[in-house]
């Protein structure tokens, strides 16, 4: 996105100049290999290039006899190669002066490099190699095994981060969206060489792989692509040639608007819809949504952790943009994070929660969205009534002050300014975000993923401000309205469970 300025005469007889702002045009294109696999590049300029594959694969793909197999994918990554030992591998990376990383989720697994430009051949070489050509020696998968029993070990003991996958786990019933990112402890120690090997055999097929570019010219990608990834085999053959599109121009009147690896996928990013989790396959693998009620007893923690979901809208669902907006609408964060204007502290969990219960750490909302699903509420991490500390408060005591604030959406008028106010703070965040040229090639790759087209920001940000007040009633009645049909997921942790809530989300009309 270009950054214009705009510079005052301070000679009142030159004549006025007229400045206007608009979007860069887009500069997508997208060729499908004979083997079909996708590549997709943004020639945008900059000092920086940045390339990575995306694979449609990760833990909703995994079975009983599979499950950890994504985490070790990950774990395994740019290890020894059949071509390249440990310490080659590790010189290698270092010598290309950027960042590359490995990082595994619900709906894909992805490789991704940031380098200098003339870097990037070298860059494209380590990942076609890690991922066409890995060793998995005994030695490295041992090595790892021990990093993950540490790794499991540290995410368990930090609520934000473990709590997410227990509400997965819940609302799920614990298959496909519901198997966890991390693998079970009782797997560490079972997965092997042959079950990686196997694995990548089953997902690593052309036709669910996108090979995307960002700050390079599309011809010198598809160029690496071919050479290094025409032995893959497709599922099913196709036309031979080459296809090439560009992407459809934008209409002129819509311009002018943690740890790389698996702990990064269980962080909870704002406007969390720009990054689609891609599931190609997803209807052979089906998630249920059951939602229900877990609670983990821990009576040493500092807080009390209550968390509150329901299942929203899949990305190709148009409501997932009022779902988006609801999210920024409802806001929230930490007790001492506001920070000043423009960091949230005018959403409505700050001023009608955080503000006024001084006993609430942490309160805010969340949207998790995948291709067929998605898990859309509110959490509160609080001071606890058994602690002892003065204004302590019990899961029951504040269970009805995050559903009210749901009710709210249900039952009362959306004034106009706090309507605009999050579709401002939404638009923001999006275009903020692809500043990051990491940010915009893992975005790139995944819309190829998931709908085959880059969604150009105009596109994101006109939905989003046609987003109204009717609009954000209407999607909070289908996804949690008295005649939903939709049950919620209730998961608590602390030093008490929140009790009969049922009766809480009648009393308020939600999901009754």
């Amino acid at each position: 996105m270009r950054r214009f300025s705009q510079s005052v005469s301070r000679c009142s007889k030159q004549p006025k100049k007229s400045f206007s702002t608009t979007a860069r045009a887009s500069q997508v294109r997208i060729t499908t290999l004979p083997n079909n696999i996708r590549v997709a590049t943004d020639a945008s300029p900059g000092h920086f290039s940045s390339v990575g594959l995306f694979v449609d694969a990760g833990s909703r793909y995994e079975t009983k006899a599979t499950a950890g197999v994504s985490h070790f994918l990950d774990r395994m990554a740019f290890k020894s190669t059949e071509s390249r030992s440990d310490a080659d591998m590790s010189t290698a990376i270092h010598r290309l002066g950027g960042q590359i990383m490995c990082s595994s989720s619900r709906e894909s697994i992805m490789y991704q490099s940031s380098q200098f430009h003339k870097a990037t051949p070298e860059a494209l070489s380590l990942i076609a190699d890690t991922v066409l050509n890995p060793a998995f020696l005994r030695e490295e998968i041992e090595a790892q095994r021990d990093a993950a029993h540490y790794e499991v070990r540290e995410i368990t003991a930090k609520p934000e981060m473990i709590l997410p996958e227990v509400l997965h786990h819940v609302a799920y019933g614990q298959t496909g969206l519901g198997n966890p990112l991390l693998c079970p402890e009782e797997r560490i120690d079972v997965i092997d060489s042959k079950l990686l090997h196997s694995s990548m055999k089953e997902w690593y097929k052309p036709e669910r792989m996108v090979l995307a570019g960002v700050g390079m010219q599309h011809e010198e990608l598809v160029e690496l692509a071919a050479k290094h990834f025409s032995s893959l085999k497709p599922h099913s053959i196709t036309a031979p040639q080459l296809s090439s599109t560009r992407q459809q121009q934008v209409p002129p009147q819509l311009l002018g608007t943690a740890s790389p690896r698996v702990a990064k996928s269980l962080t909870t990013r704002a406007a969390s819809f720009l990054f689609p989790q891609p599931s190609i396959n997803a209807q052979n693998t089906p998630s249920t949504y059951t939602g229900g009620h877990t609670f983990i007893h821990d009576p040493e923690a500092e807080f009390d952790h209550l968390y509150v979901a329901f299942e929203g809208v899949g990305i190709h669902d148009d409501d997932v943009y009022t779902l988006a907006v609801m999210q920024v609408l409802l806001g929230g964060g930490g007790s001492f994070s506001a920070g000043g204007p423009g960091k949230g502290m005018y959403s409505r969990l700050y001023t009608h929660i955080l503000n006024h219960f001084s006993q609430v750490d942490h309160c805010a909302s969340f949207h998790h969205i995948y291709t067929d699903s998605s898990l859309f509420g509110l959490f509160a991490s609080f001071v606890p009534a058994s602690s002892g500390l003065r204004g302590g408060n019990t899961p029951a005591q504040i269970l009805p002050h995050l559903v009210h604030q749901l009710s709210l959406l249900l039952y009362t008028p959306i004034p106009a300014e706090e309507l605009q106010r999050a579709h401002n703070q939404l638009k923001s965040s999006l275009m903020m975000a692809l500043e990051s040229r990491a940010i915009e090639v893992e975005d790139l790759g995944r819309q190829i993923l998931v709908h085959n087209r880059k969604v150009p920001i105009t596109e994101m940000t006109q939905k989003v401000d046609e987003v109204t007040a009717a609009d954000i009633r209407r999607v909070a009645t289908r996804v949690f309205g008295a005649r939903s049909g939709n049950k919620p997921t209730v998961v608590g942790m602390g030093h008490e469970d929140v009790g009969s809530y049922k009766e809480v989300f009648e009393k308020y009309g939600v999901a009754a």
